[in-house]
């Protein structure tokens, strides 16, 4: 059979392309997993014989991976992702472990630490529904424990707290549900204020303080006046 040279070239080209195509789909293959120094909750992935990725301990469990497995390009790109995932997911655990925190606050951390480090912005809602799905995250507990817990010896108006707790991101319906369950009241609030701050204001002054905190007037008048210097 006769082969022009210009079909001998074209079959050296595809065979050429075809080995370059071979040696570029290199074998990735898991070759050991340890356990990380700094957090025993995470594991180090090695593939062929290189650090690759992390991934905490409930990832490697739910991934099947142990040393030996073959992985794909994709593959591991995934599993990146899901590496990047799951340290965020730690570092916000922690930080909403520290003390109650808002859902609003959370998704400000996190739309913070996506930005700097330019990851998935779709972590955010993916790290904060698991976050309520844990019960790390709620909104009506985080209200319960701001209210009982703000200026407690110091003293602070209803009206300052709602707005705050507004700022927060809370619900008004959550606001109003938690102020009227609380035992705190203005009247014990104002009283905490006069005890601090009567010797060094007359009732003038401390009335306008009090006003100023968020206090309704009628109320501080009568107060003041009921509480003046010795």
């Amino acid at each position: 059979m006769n082969v022009s040279n210009n079909g001998l070239r074209s079959m050296e080209i595809y065979k050429l392309n075809d080995e370059a195509s071979n040696d570029s789909d290199e074998t990735l293959k898991i070759t050991d997993i340890r356990q990380a120094v700094k957090n025993e909750n995470r594991v180090n992935v090695f593939v062929n014989k290189k650090y690759s990725f992390s991934l905490d301990v409930a990832q490697l469990v739910d991934l099947k991976l142990k040393v030996g497995t073959g992985i794909t390009k994709d593959e591991l790109a995934e599993y990146k992702k899901l590496s990047e995932f799951g340290k965020l997911y730690q570092r916000t655990l922690e930080w909403v472990l520290v003390r109650p925190r808002s859902e609003k606050e959370t998704n400000d951390y996190l739309y913070k630490k996506v930005y700097e480090k330019k990851l998935d912005k779709d972590y955010i809602y993916k790290i904060i529904e698991k976050l309520k799905d844990k019960k790390y995250l709620d909104d009506k507990k985080f209200a319960d424990y701001y209210v009982e817990n703000r200026f407690v010896k110091k003293g602070i108006s209803a009206r300052r707290l709602k707005m705050e707790l507004m700022k927060k991101g809370i619900k008004k319906e959550i606001i109003e549900k938690v102020l009227s369950d609380s035992v705190r009241n203005d009247e014990d609030e104002i009283l905490k204020i006069i005890a601090k701050k009567r010797a060094r204001y007359d009732d003038e002054k401390l009335t306008q303080y009090l006003c100023r905190q968020g206090f309704s007037y009628e109320l501080v008048q009568n107060l003041v006046q009921s509480y003046g210097k010795d």
